[in-house]
């Protein structure tokens, strides 16, 4: 096997590895009734607590503004989240839990954790900081070539 196919087949094996980390949340979010994108803004919203807006979610997780938004309605109409004006900026508004909206966060939140503890404890803490230390390099370089290009 020459180098090219080599990095090639190394390559594409990271495109299917990434999908399937990707595919392995979405089933995990539609078996707990809920779908990714919802999921990932329950985090989001679970995460940044004060200063929550949709932009902040659109941008930290790359999901188009209208779809956060489409999901905010929802959680809204499920009596999960309040939108609160922001004092410096009327057109704005803060995201925030509701006492039960909090509760389902917390559980849900909770069962993901679990399940993702439970995956680094099998791997162990090595390949985990591992596999961070090697994203993180590959995500850098990437960006790094594609500033150089512009």
């Amino acid at each position: 096997m020459d180098f090219n196919e080599e990095v090639l087949e190394q390559l594409n094996r990271f495109y299917d590895v990434w999908h399937e980390c990707d595919y392995a949340y979405e089933v995990w979010a539609k078996e707990h009734g809920i779908s990714v994108n919802a999921l990932f803004v329950l985090s989001a919203i679970y995460e940044c607590a004060e200063d929550c807006t949709q932009k902040n979610i659109s941008q930290r997780w790359l999901i188009p503004k209208q779809t956060v938004n489409m999901i905010l309605k929802d959680f809204i109409t499920k009596g999960l989240v309040e939108l609160v004006p922001m004092h410096e900026d009327k057109r704005n508004k803060l995201i925030r839990f509701t006492e039960s909206g909090k509760e389902y966060a917390d559980g849900i939140l909770s069962e993901l954790r679990e399940t993702e503890l439970f995956v680094i404890d099998e791997m162990g803490i090595e390949r985990m900081k591992l596999l961070n230390d090697n994203a993180a390099l590959f995500a850098e370089l990437f960006n790094k070539n594609r500033r150089h290009k512009q």
